[in-house]
């Protein structure tokens, strides 16, 4: 059955898909797809040629990302070539628009999304986890670094950090505005510490989202809720998910939903399934039918499942590879996505 709310459900899936990656995305029963563009990637030429691919196939791209943009230090913290990767950041949004694709995902992260080794969740499904006390991390650019070492020579501090912002947001929301794309920030991931000498202040807490879509001052500048980042931070986000869904939703900034939940929060915590962590899940989807959501929500840092061979073989840390990763923890999440929307549906 075709969903037929509102609410969109969508999965992350690679480009340049081959027959089995469309068959798989069609058997879920899907209609929209977002994507990652990867190095030398994000133009026109290459947007037009995945719309292609993918409307040919009856899919619409809902989103395109930049991974070469996702996360920059040199936005964060100001390097030396902050004005050049702006301009790339302008261009990638002109192009985006150019094609006919209206949403991008982005995160002001200097130093990635940081993860501790892989924890087993039920049934021994493999998931990402994070353990503050832990000697050792990775990051998702596949470093790997010690609890004291620094990611960029030097400690940062919060004030530098929400000047760098505001430098930023002012230089690319014209851009932004003129092409008429929307652009949804990303939490911090993991949010509210400091992690190689930066620290994570602005997309980790409700007061800090707030006061940077002041800054913004932007219907086209508003949040992707990654449900699972914010869960990890507790009771240090302010607000929780359902609140924080509710309160931007009213504004029409809630662009779009991780779907992703784990077991507890900070200082210590994995990711499991849908059913599976402290959040219940139907929750946000109820509040996101009382705000009138019309974005997209995807499945997020799925656990690993099968084999137990292809569980031993699981990099030991979190990769953010932007695509299905394990088409049966994929399809587990959707299905139970469905389910959900299709119950808040008939409830409302």
């Amino acid at each position: 059955m075709k969903n037929k709310s509102k609410i969109k459900i969508a999965a992350q899936v690679r480009p340049n898909p081959n027959v089995e990656d469309i068959a798989f995305i069609k058997e879920l029963g899907l209609d929209y797809v977002t994507l990652f563009a990867g190095k030398g990637e994000a133009n026109y030429d290459f947007f037009m040629k995945q719309r292609e691919i993918f409307e040919t196939n009856d899919l619409k791209i809902y989103g395109f990302g930049n991974s070469n943009i996702h996360n920059h230090a040199s936005l964060v913290l100001n390097l030396n070539d902050r004005d050049e990767v702006i301009e790339d950041y302008k261009n990638y949004i002109r192009d985006l628009s150019k094609a006919g694709i209206f949403y991008s995902t982005y995160a002001h992260m200097a130093n990635g999304v940081w993860s501790t080794a892989k924890e087993p969740t039920r049934g021994g499904a493999i998931g990402r986890a994070f353990d503050l006390n832990a000697e050792t991390f990775y990051i998702n650019n596949g470093q790997t670094i010690s609890k004291e070492e620094l990611t960029h020579s030097r400690e940062y501090s919060e004030e530098e950090l929400w000047k760098n912002f505001e430098y930023y947001i002012n230089a690319v929301k014209p851009t932004i505005e003129e092409s008429g794309v929307k652009v949804g920030i990303h939490p911090d991931d993991p949010p509210g510490v400091k992690l190689g000498g930066v620290p994570r202040c602005i997309f980790s807490t409700f007061s800090g989202y707030e006061r940077a879509l002041e800054i913004a001052n932007s219907p086209y500048i508003g949040i992707c809720l990654c449900a699972g980042t914010w869960l990890e931070g507790g009771d240090t986000t302010e607000k929780n998910v359902t609140q924080m869904a509710k309160y931007f939703g009213d504004q029409n900034k809630l662009f779009k939903i991780h779907f992703r939940n784990v077991d507890k929060p900070l200082p210590h915590f994995k990711e499991t399934f849908l059913d599976d962590g402290y959040m219940d899940m139907y929750k946000i989807i109820k509040t996101l039918k009382e705000v009138n959501f019309d974005g997209i929500i995807i499945p997020d840092h799925n656990p690993t499942m099968g084999s137990l061979n292809d569980r031993v073989s699981e990099s030991n840390h979190y990769e953010s590879k932007y695509g299905v990763e394990n088409r049966t923890a994929t399809a587990f999440a959707i299905g139970y996505m469905k389910a959900l929307v299709e119950r808040v549906e008939d409830e409302i």
